[in-house]
């Protein structure tokens, strides 16, 4: 089996040394296995992301010792293909548009009637304040998201994946995803613009990712992805969801935590050995 993995960063930002780990132990896994490491730039929140990181991105992955491969995938260039996967799954009669804001998830979420309020791998599980709402009547103004009853029951099995990193593969059951996840978010309001779940099952098939090698915080919305994947036709890689890179207090690290900033330790003087040995590399 062939090996190929990517880094996915959004220019939102600077890289930290949190993203100095995931990028090294991707790329030096790929190199091990005589594989392929690919770069991916997800800038589909088009409010936040700037040119001027995304050319930092380079530059520090070029620094810290990395190559991949040319042209780079850039999400705001792969609309067309996040518009396709929502038409198949709307042809499933799997989606509902809804109007629903934060405000309004937390409300519902918090009535009497419907208990404590639970959360899921994205917040609040949504209560399905509109899932009453048919396909057709969507609107700009409207969020897409996936009926998980309906998908489930279109699935006669449930999808299972491999798990080779330091969070367990989870269970899925229809438990899970149900209780667990809910109806989630596959297109944002106001823009349309392709939610993170959608977009990263897209890209990692298009790229024939075949290993993905990410941060552990990200490890409880893989079973998201699988499913995704299974209602899409597409192939499930294997997951290795790594440790995270955390300051003196044990929080993880944040792109607005300018001080540990791969630019700053370069400024200093560091050296790409230097921050693989505070990474632990």
């Amino acid at each position: 089996m062939a090996f190929v993995t990517r880094f996915a960063p959004s220019p939102t930002g600077q890289l930290h040394l949190g993203h100095a780990y995931s990028a090294l132990l991707a790329f030096d896994m790929a190199r091990a296995a005589d594989g392929r490491f690919l770069l991916r730039i997800e800038d589909t929140d088009t409010a936040r992301s700037h040119e001027v990181f995304e050319t930092q991105i380079y530059d520090d992955l070029a620094w810290l010792g990395l190559t991949w491969e040319t042209p780079v995938l850039r999400q705001s260039q792969n609309t067309a293909a996040y518009d396709a996967a929502i038409d198949t799954l709307a042809a499933k009669d799997l989606l509902y548009p809804c109007s629903c804001t934060r405000a309004d998830i937390r409300r519902a979420a918090s009535a009497p009637q419907e208990g404590a309020p639970l959360l899921g791998p994205d917040g609040l599980i949504y209560p399905g304040t509109c899932r009453h709402r048919p396909w057709s009547a969507r609107t700009d103004n409207d969020a897409v998201r996936l009926d998980m009853g309906k998908a489930l029951d279109l699935i006669p099995e449930l999808p299972q994946y491999t798990e080779t990193g330091v969070h367990p593969a989870i269970e899925l059951t229809r438990a899970h995803f149900e209780d667990g996840i809910g109806d989630i978010v596959l297109a944002r309001r106001d823009t349309s613009t392709a939610a993170y779940h959608l977009s990263v099952v897209v890209d990692d098939a298009a790229q024939g990712i075949t290993h993905v090698i990410r941060g552990e915080d990200l490890a409880t919305a893989t079973p998201i992805h699988v499913l995704l994947q299974t209602l899409l036709g597409l192939p499930t890689p294997i997951y290795h969801h790594h440790k995270l890179i955390r300051d003196e207090a044990g929080k993880r690290l944040a792109k607005r935590d300018d001080a540990r900033a791969i630019a700053a330790y370069r400024a200093e003087g560091a050296t790409p050995r230097d921050i693989r040995q505070l990474v632990g590399l």
